[in-house]
């Protein structure tokens, strides 16, 4: 007896020791974020492994809130979409004539659903360089949201050039929803979201019914970790395979360089920048500060929504914003460099 209460003080000591060091980082954050020197961040979720690391909200947001997540729901399109090609619904070298009889234009026709989870489509829409034109706006005035995406002009070859934006992702929701027999939300509610326990969600649909499968989802942020929980395990939840492992290897292996740098547009002084590369609708890239170097796949949303897989470290985590439209919705990038990460070196090193 007396030497497990002796093993006991021992446990519980070393405990008390350590915690000051091991979150006085984390602390810092979350006082940074309370005093806006990170503005407008609404949550961080963080987690390694099975443990929780970082759960706090701000700016009357709660952990029951949903938020929107814009953009980064573009990645769950992806799940969405290896599911039904799991299931043998459709396949990645299935073209839009398949699946669009109405469709005529001939080389609209031809392009493949790997080009629209490439976003190498050659239609010609462009949300990310500024450089235009940006058709989201303009397609949610419409009351039928896929047909104004097929209606959008072919500029170049499928296959050719990445080119960010939602008319792909919208395609990819109506074929889901047109080999699967049922509504996309009724598709993603099934295959997904009742067997990760996701209940409490609004989807955004267009006045003929449609689902957003580009973004303006809303969904808590335990659910979003939840997601990238389901792509660390490469697919899998309590047991059960979701979606395949090869799809996860497939569609998150980010072989499209897009010459763009989260982490530059971040503002972090004294970190080394490399392009972040582009899979199906997944992002990935290296990230280089000071000792550390490591690799991110992410989702990513207009605001500072991020879903984020950092498997060396076997981490995920989630950030959600109100940072919209502008560079600050790259903050949790130095945030993750700056404070999380070294936070989790420290408790290696100890």
């Amino acid at each position: 007896m007396k030497t497990l209460l002796a093993a006991l003080f021992i446990l519980l000591f070393t405990n008390c020791q350590a915690q000051p060091a091991e979150h006085s980082l984390l602390k810092e954050l979350k006082e940074k974020v309370v005093d806006k020197t990170y503005p407008k961040i609404d949550a961080i979720v963080v987690k390694r492994g099975d443990t929780m690391i970082i759960e706090d909200y701000f700016n009357g947001f709660k952990k029951d809130t949903p938020h929107d997540m814009r953009s980064s729901f573009k990645s769950i399109t992806s799940l969405l979409a290896g599911i039904a090609i799991d299931k043998k619904l459709m396949a990645l070298d299935d073209n839009l004539g398949r699946f669009f009889p109405e469709l005529k234009d001939e080389g609209k026709r031809k392009i493949s659903v790997r080009n629209l989870l490439e976003m190498r489509s050659g239609l010609g829409c462009e949300e990310f360089y500024d450089i235009g034109p940006e058709c989201e706006e303009e397609m949610v005035k419409t009351q039928d949201w896929v047909a104004y995406c097929l209606g959008v002009d072919r500029i170049r070859e499928p296959g050719l050039n990445w080119s960010y934006n939602s008319n792909e992702p919208m395609l990819v929701g109506e074929i889901i929803a047109r080999a699967s027999g049922m509504s996309v939300m009724d598709f993603a509610k099934e295959n997904l979201f009742q067997p990760l326990g996701i209940k409490d969600y609004k989807w955004t649909v267009s006045p003929k019914g449609q689902g957003m499968t580009a973004g303006s989802f809303y969904m808590k942020p335990l659910d979003m970790l939840k997601i990238m929980d389901l792509v660390r395990n490469k697919g899998r939840w309590k047991g059960t395979q979701i979606v395949s492992a090869d799809w996860i290897e497939a569609s998150t292996n980010g072989q499209i360089v897009i010459d763009f740098s989260f982490t530059r547009y971040s503002k972090i002084p004294n970190a080394q920048y490399e392009s972040a590369r582009y899979g199906f609708f997944w992002y990935k890239e290296q990230l280089n500060y000071k000792d550390i170097s490591t690799e991110v796949l992410f989702a990513s949303g207009n605001g500072g929504q991020y879903m984020m897989l950092l498997p060396e470290y076997n981490v995920t985590a989630v950030f959600t914003g109100s940072n919209y439209g502008n560079w600050r919705g790259k903050l949790p990038f130095e945030m993750l460099l700056k404070y999380i990460l070294p936070a989790l070196e420290k408790e290696n090193n100890r």
